[in-house]
């Protein structure tokens, strides 16, 4: 992991926050915490050898820009808000991270499937499989943070699709988790 280009990136988003909104001005102080440190908590859960990533409605780059820092895994970063996009391609640029920024809506975006699909403070589950299931890779997982009301989000999400879901907790995580996904398919589909 490199903190260096880790902390190079939060102190943009610092930099760009008053002016396009990517974090709330509450969160600055904690920036570390509650985003940097949050997006690091999926990188144990990604499978060894993923050669590839997409993140979708990547916002500040939390998730998608900081795995993509910490991991050197080259992420597809999916993002409709022109001025974020335009943050997340100055990101890339100047720490090299190994991401490749689409702005356009997720629904349009034309990208190969990839074996890995994360997102953060997206959707509620049951539109964030619709969104996430054209571009996971056969044999792929999605891995996405929720909060406390992540129990509803599942059960209502188990009415539409088909899917393997893994609650992954720790005790200091308080009341959220991450959701790790696979075997997707629409409950119409047999």
């Amino acid at each position: 992991m490199n903190e260096d280009k880790l902390r190079q990136f939060a102190a943009l988003v610092e930099k760009w926050s008053p002016k396009i909104n990517l974090v709330s001005k509450a969160d600055i102080p904690h920036l570390w915490e509650r985003h940097v440190q949050d997006s690091l908590r999926l990188v144990p859960y990604i499978p060894a050898g993923t050669a590839r990533a997409i993140d979708l409605g990547s916002g500040a780059g939390f998730p998608g820009m900081v795995l993509a820092i910490a991991t050197g895994i080259p992420f597809d970063l999916v993002e409709s808000d022109t001025r974020k996009a335009a943050f997340l391609r100055e990101a890339a640029r100047i720490t090299g991270a190994p991401a490749k920024i689409h702005n356009t809506r997720i629904e349009a975006v034309k990208l190969e499937p990839a074996p890995l699909i994360t997102a953060r403070a997206l959707a509620p589950l049951e539109k964030l499989l619709g969104l996430a299931a054209p571009l996971l890779a056969p044999g792929g997982i999605c891995l996405f943070p929720k909060g406390r009301g992540w129990e509803v989000e599942l059960t209502a999400a188990r009415a539409l699709w088909h899917m393997q879901a893994e609650r992954i907790a720790a005790p200091d995580w308080g009341e959220s988790c991450i959701l790790k996904v696979s075997q997707i398919r629409h409950a119409g589909q047999e």
